[in-house]
Order: C-alpha cells, then sequence, then structure tokens
C-alpha cells in the first residue's frame, strides 16, 4: 500500500499539518518520529528552558483571530481548549510547557503518529518514495521532511572540536565559577547562555565576524531579543565583558586552557592570541540529510545549513519531497517568520492547500465576491483588520483577489512568490487581473532607530505619504496578465485598525475602481 503523505518529525510542523489532514478527511497519511512522544526537541532546547515566543492570554478582545497576533506558540485549531494561552500566563514561557501542549493537542486531535520510529533511510523510484526505519518500511507519493534543524552548525575555524557544544555543554554556573568564557556566536542561544553565566565567570567575550542585530530594529524574531540582552549593558558598561567583532583563525589547547587567535574587523585586521579557560560553541543549528541517499538526497543552500525549496516549499532537485516547520525559512530567511512557530503554523496550512492543488485537484478555498470597488474594499479592509497569518507572515502571505470579468474571488494566505509563479487559475475561473494583499513593513524599517526622537516619521493616517510609511501597514498591488501595474499603500495607523473612511478606505476604494476601470498603469 502507497500513503498519500508521509510525515517525518511529530514537532509542531508535523503535527499542525496531520491536524490539518485529518480535518478534511485525508486520512491516508501517517506521521514518524524517533522520540516517544512528541515535540522531542523542546524538551532538550532551549538549554536555559525559557522561550523567547511570546504568549499574552490578556488582550483585550475575545477575537480568536486577533488574539493569535500576540500568541506565538499555538497551533491552528478549532477546539479552545487546544490554545497555548491555556496552559501558562508567562509571557516568555517554560520550554516544558511546550512539551506538555504538543502532546496533549497530539492526543485530543488524535492525530496518526508512530513513535519510537528513527527514519534511517529514504530513497525514490519511479516517482514512489520508500521510507524506511530499520526493518520497517512504507511507501508514499509525497514526504514531507518536518524534521527541523536538528544537528548542530560547526563553523570551519581550526580547533573547533575544542569548544563544547551548546547541546552538550554544562548550564550550572557554578560549573564556571572564576573562569575567563569564550562563547562562539552572537545569537539568542550566545546571549542566553552569557546571561545564564555572568555571575559565576571572570570574564565572557562573545565573538563572531557578524554584528549584533537587535529584533526591535529588525522585526526579525530570530535577531537578539530584549529578553536575552542584559549582557549588553556589561558590555557597554566596562564591567569585564565583551563582544568581538571579527574572525576566530584558531583554537589551540594551552596547558589547562585555550589559545585563540583572534582576528579583529574594527581594528585594521590586528590578529591578536586570547586566553581562555572555556571556549562554548553557540553557533546555531543545521538541516540533517543523513536518511537521504543520492536517489532522494535534497539539495541544500545558505552555507548547507537548508534544504533549497521552491516556492512550493518543495525540494529543487527531488519533487514530491517537501519541507515543513523551522526548515521551510530557508524562502524568507532572516526576513519573515517561517523560522518559528507563530510563523510556520500559518506556512503549514498553505503547505496543506498546496498538496491538495498538486494530489487532489482542489481548488484554494475562496469567497466569490461582485467584481465593483465597494464589495471588493469591504473585503480588504475586513480582513487587514484581523488577520494574524498576514500579520505574523509579513510581505511573505499574501491574501489574493483574482478578478475574471464581473467575479471577483478573494483567496487567503497565499505565499507571494507561489501566487507570482503558479497562479490560482482553474477552469472556471480564468482571471486576468488580481490584487495581492500584504501587511509589510517600509523597505529601509531596519535603519531607522524606533528609539531616536530626533529622527522625523511619516505622521499616522497621513495619506499621501503611505507610501513612505515604515512601520506596518497594509500594501495592495494590481496585478495585470501577469504583471505588477501599480501599488497601494494605507496609511499606518499606531492601533492597527486601518478603517477610517476618509484615510483608509475612501483612497483604497478608489484605487481599486481606477485598476478595475482600467486607469491605472
Amino acid at each position: 500500500m502507497t500513503l498519500d503523505y508521509l510525515i517525518i518529525g511529530a514537532g509542531p510542523a508535523g503535527l499542525q499539518l496531520a491536524a490539518l489532514l485529518d480535518a478534511e478527511g485525508k486520512g491516508d497519511y501517517l506521521v514518524l518520529e524517533s522520540a516517544d512522544g512528541p515535540g522531542a526537541f523542546f524538551a532538550t532546547y532551549p538549554r536555559h528552558r525559557q522561550l523567547i515566543s511570546i504568549n499574552k492570554p490578556h488582550t483585550g478582545t475575545d477575537d480568536p483571530e486577533l488574539n493569535l497576533r500576540l500568541d506565538w506558540n499555538s497551533l491552528l485549531t478549532d477546539d479552545p481548549a487546544l490554545l497555548f494561552t491555556k496552559y501558562t500566563e508567562r509571557y516568555f514561557p517554560d520550554a516544558d510547557v511546550m512539551v506538555r501542549y504538543l502532546a496533549d493537542f497530539a492526543a485530543k486531535t488524535g492525530v496518526k503518529v508512530s513513535y519510537d520510529t528513527r527514519v534511517t533511510r529514504v530513497s525514490k523510484h519511479d516517482d514512489v518514495f520508500t521510507v524506511e526505519a530499520g526493518d520497517r518500511r512504507w511507501e508514499a507519493r509525497a514526504v514531507i521532511v518536518a524534521t527541523g534543524v536538528s544537528k548542530t552548525y560547526q563553523p570551519d575555524i581550526p580547533g573547533f572540536e575544542l569548544a563544547e557544544g551548546y547541546d552538550v555543554m554544562s548550564v550550572e554556573p557554578r560549573d564556571y565559577l572564576d573562569q575567563k568564557v569564550l562563547i562562539i556566536g552572537k545569537g539568542n542561544s550566545a546571549f542566553e547562555t552569557a546571561e545564564n553565566l555572568m555571575e559565576t565567570t571572570t570574564l565572557i567575550h562573545l565573538a563572531g565576524p557578524s554584528s549584533v542585530r537587535m529584533a526591535w530594529r529588525t522585526h526579525y524574531v530570530g535577531h537578539l531579543r530584549a529578553v536575552n540582552n542584559n549582557f549588553l549593558d556589561t558590555y557597554q558598561l566596562k564591567s569585564a565583558n565583551a563582544i568581538l567583532d571579527g574572525t576566530i583563525k584558531s583554537i589551540e589547547r594551552d596547558g589547562t586552557g585555550y589559545k585563540v587567535t583572534f582576528s579583529f574587523s574594527r581594528a585594521n585586521e590586528v590578529v591578536k592570541e586570547l586566553h581562555y579557560d572555556r571556549v562554548l560553541a553557540c553557533t546555531g543549528f543545521r538541516f540533517d540529510d543523513s536518511i537521504f541517499d543520492s536517489s532522494a538526497r535534497p539539495q541544500l543552500a545558505i552555507r548547507d545549513r537548508f534544504p533549497a525549496q521552491t516556492e512550493a516549499w518543495e525540494s529543487v532537485n527531488v519533487p514530491g519531497l517537501f519541507f515543513a516547520g523551522t526548515i521551510s525559512q530557508e524562502r524568507d530567511f532572516k526576513k519573515s517568520t517561517s523560522g518559528f512557530v507563530h510563523g510556520f503554523r500559518y506556512a503549514v496550512r498553505a503547505l496543506h492547500r498546496i498538496l491538495s492543488r498538486r494530489y487532489d485537484a482542489t481548488e484554494w478555498p475562496s469567497d466569490k465576491l461582485a467584481a465593483e470597488p465597494a464589495a471588493l474594499t469591504a473585503a480588504v479592509i475586513e480582513r487587514v483588520n484581523r488577520t494574524s497569518a498576514l500579520w505574523q507572515q509579513f510581505g511573505f502571505l499574501a491574501d489574493v483577489l483574482t478578478v475574471a470579468g464581473s467575479e471577483a474571488r478573494y483567496h487567503e494566505e497565499v505565499p507571494v512568490d507561489y501566487f507570482v509563479s503558479t497562479g490560482l487559475r482553474t477552469a472556471e475561473h480564468d482571471y486576468d487581473r488580481a490584487f495581492v494583499i500584504t501587511l509589510e513593513y517600509g523597505p529601509d524599517h531596519d535603519q531607522v532607530d524606533p528609539f531616536d526622537i530626533t529622527v522625523t516619521r511619516v505622521a499616522q493616517d497621513v495619506v499621501g505619504q503611505a507610501h513612505d510609511a515604515a512601520y506596518l501597514h497594509p500594501v495592495v498591488r494590481y496585478h495585470r496578465e501577469g504583471q505588477l501595474v501599480s501599488t497601494h499603500h494605507l496609511a499606518e495607523n499606531l492601533e492597527n485598525q486601518w478603517d477610517r473612511p476618509e484615510v483608509h478606505v475612501r483612497p483604497l476604494r478608489e484605487f481599486l475602481g481606477r485598476c478595475l476601470a482600467g486607469a491605472e498603469g
């Protein structure tokens, strides 16, 4: 028997996809999980157990869609009891709560998971995948890999093997008493580790070739979060610790400690020998492709950290091999939120729709509307003021209004690149015009210091300056016969309510009217 879908990994993405398949009665699938329960990654990581995904049960609204904007941990479900916000009120929850939540989600949804099943080989012959786990084997027409980034990333540094990895280092501060510690890395794992050790170490240096980038400035939640940045105070206030900008040339043993040769990027490439008692590696993770044989091994990208993917999250070189969850961030790396639960839960829903189109000839869900300005304006305004998907996956997912004659169809949560490359045409609806609706920051938003009051910014609700807005706001792009013709920005608003009649509604209605009348472009 050949399964329709075989999902590898029972983390948040694997469970989300399985639940969506179950909800549509697509029971011909199976999830394979190497651990004895779901969410095994969170049983170990983050090492210091505090998640940086926010959890806010008290939002001032009972609208479940709006609440997901401030709930970064829940999977998509119609069951209010299966929201992560029911499990804790902590703004930054303990990782153990996530493990418990995922176990409950798996049990209560009844998704089909085979635990204690470690996949050892994936191959492909004649358009059919064979997946093996020891002496057990399955066949499937499509394989979806949702294993996350499970292997530590090792940069090409001579002597790097001497460093203690994030996955194995001690998290007991007194194990570092009176020691000089070098931490390789400048991301959240490096800073959370430094924060944990500040009270017991003699000094801590964080080192790496890249600049520290603050999430509050870039709007990318994987950059350094404020909850982990106390170490910056100790550096800037000359309290023994430091951040080193440059390249580690080598790591060598030096008696009971280590000699690190370091080339400083800010000091005319000055090279120094630095001495430490411990060297810790917090250099992130990468995708583990060891289970794939040559017939199904996906091409890698971004320093071989992720599988290279098409606009449909399909391997660029192995048709029928798809990716979900953290590894799907190759499509929007360090731009949007596909590397995190609050982003990829929507990406998985979009992937589910893509799979349904590909293998079951199912149209992308849509609502029919009259192709006239008032109706289209009302639909867009209602959505941008409620949607959590476009809010979380800014600039990456879009709502798409397609127009054929006097009929329009409203499609929700379509990957922008997928729409551009593949489209949403059907035999019944062969449209020639489309409006692509996203929420986006301004193009130079990460160049603006939001706390510098001397920097001028566009006043909110100013229609004529909406295109210069740096803050998140709706953008509507008009496509005609596959070509981008015109773009309309809705004025930014502090309360994220884009519904003022003269500021948001009327300008949008007039823009849509001009486009429908053929007066744009």
